[in-house]
């Protein structure tokens, strides 16, 4: 998600926490768009107040990738339009000076982004990557059957886990795997720039 959006959500979590009502048209539109597992519906059913529902909606949707912001306010479009529209303005009002591009900061020159990485930057990639790599390949395109079976062909090796997903990524979309794709699913997932440092060069 955008440190942005986070920042938003984060803002308004005690206004959410009191209007909304977390009711399943919310929360099977954001299952039905892949923002939600089974797990996390179950998490958020379990809680035992729409208050606390709400706030464990708003724990999990920072963690969900970069369309999580845009399917949320959607989801307020039939019962809680009023707070979509709030949600929305604020976002339009913040105008704070923006970051250099990731790619930048990431320290990627610009005729590589273009380029389909090559086995070494995945190799490079897949050993920088933590808990956070499964967000990452599933923003790529990859499914949880995908990942199931990456991890059942490497049982005992996560890097090797996240290389078969990588290359996987990169045999099913051919030019369109490029090193600029990658990188937009990694800042989605709150890779730090940091990590990535001479990984693209």
């Amino acid at each position: 998600m955008d440190p942005k959006h986070k920042k938003l959500l984060r803002s308004q979590r005690l206004f959410l926490a009191e209007e909304l009502l977390v009711d399943d048209i919310i929360i099977q539109y954001l299952y039905q768009e892949e923002i939600l597992t089974e797990s996390h519906l179950e998490e958020i059913e379990s809680e035992s107040s729409n208050r606390k529902k709400t706030l464990k909606l708003l724990d999990i949707l920072p963690t969900r990738g970069s369309s999580a912001f845009r399917h949320f306010t959607q989801s307020l479009e039939k019962d809680f339009p009023w707070i979509k529209d709030k949600l929305l303005r604020l976002c339009a009002e913040d105008t704070e000076c923006p970051p250099p591009p990731f790619t930048v900061q990431c320290g990627v020159p610009d005729h590589i982004l273009p380029t389909v990485p090559t086995m070494l930057h995945l190799n490079q990639l897949a050993a920088r990557l933590g808990s956070e790599w499964k967000s990452v390949l599933l923003d790529l395109g990859l499914s949880s059957a995908d990942l199931y079976r990456c991890c059942a062909d490497n049982p005992l090796a996560v890097q090797s886990q996240v290389l078969a997903g990588l290359v996987m990524w990169t045999q099913r979309n051919g030019r369109e795997a490029t090193v600029r794709r990658l990188l937009h699913s990694l800042q989605a997932a709150d890779i730090p720039p940091s990590v990535l440092q001479q990984v693209f060069v």
